[in-house]
């Protein structure tokens, strides 16, 4: 599997919402620049309004994406502040996503069967962060608690209102992802199966699209159990059918429809966005 687009921003296991196309807009440009630059400076570059270029730092330096701090002290008044994108290995989860990355590295190399090794690798982990927890037997709230595992993680998921076409915009491990994409993805893939399986009463299907959009990836949950009628319908409605190309997109994402995938935040599934 080769990565052909940046994918998901790295996600450090907090709630955090994801970023807007504006405010991405914004981080993209801050990482553009090899110094720190003021708020001032990014709004000529953003042709956007100087506070509304603030408001979009500040909310990145409390995400953890971006950094603050004064300027040195010329003449009268308060130095500004400048501002730099913060670099995804000094987030506070540099170090299991440098071990992910090692231990990526080491099955790609010994293992016969990397993706194989990965699945089982991922649901483990899966049981491992569900033991204990009740299943229900409603299918589409199986696929909720799902989704709010993956939010704690850091996946900040975002699905259409039957919790069945999920976008991932973030990956807690996306740098060892674009090195090993086989295998961190596998992982992934083997921890949304497990954890579905322990959650809900009943089998439900799991696909994982890696790098299927340049800035997210896709999660198909339960769709082998619909009708075909109805999958088709609620496919179409949601921008992610069988057999649509790629696009624009780029990785193992084959058959992860393009466009306008991600439907309006308020037909998404109240609790996928914490």
């Amino acid at each position: 599997m080769t990565v052909e687009n940046n994918g998901p921003l790295p996600g450090s296991g907090t709630n955090r919402v994801p970023l807007s196309r504006q405010r991405r807009g914004v981080l993209e440009h801050l990482r553009g620049q090899a110094a720190p630059v003021t708020a001032s400076a990014l709004a000529r570059l953003c042709a956007l309004h100087v506070n509304t270029v603030r408001e979009h730092l500040d909310a990145l330096v409390d995400d953890g994406l971006a950094v603050r701090e004064r300027s040195n002290p010329s003449g009268r008044g308060r130095p500004a502040f400048r501002y730099r994108a913060r670099p995804p290995q000094e987030s506070p989860a540099r170090e299991y996503a440098g071990l992910a990355a090692v231990l990526a590295a080491q099955i790609a190399r010994s293992s016969a069967d990397p993706r194989r090794d990965a699945l089982a690798a991922g649901e483990h982990w899966g049981r491992v962060l569900t033991a204990g927890r009740t299943p229900t037997a409603d299918p589409r709230e199986a696929r909720s608690r799902l989704l709010e595992l993956l939010e704690e993680i850091g996946f900040a998921p975002e699905a259409d209102a039957e919790v069945r076409h999920v976008r991932l915009p973030r990956c807690p491990f996306v740098e060892a992802a674009r090195e090993h994409p086989g295998v961190i993805c596998g992982v992934h893939e083997g921890l949304a199966r497990a954890g579905l399986a322990v959650l809900g009463g009943a089998p439900q299907s799991v696909e994982l699209l890696p790098f299927a959009e340049p800035d997210a990836c896709r999660l198909r949950l339960g769709l082998g159990e619909r009708a075909e009628g109805e999958r088709g319908g609620a496919e179409d409605s949601y921008g992610v059918g069988g057999g649509v190309g790629q696009g624009g997109g780029g990785g193992a994402g084959a058959g992860a429809g393009q466009g306008d995938g991600a439907q309006s935040a308020t037909d998404r599934t109240p609790g996928a966005h914490r």
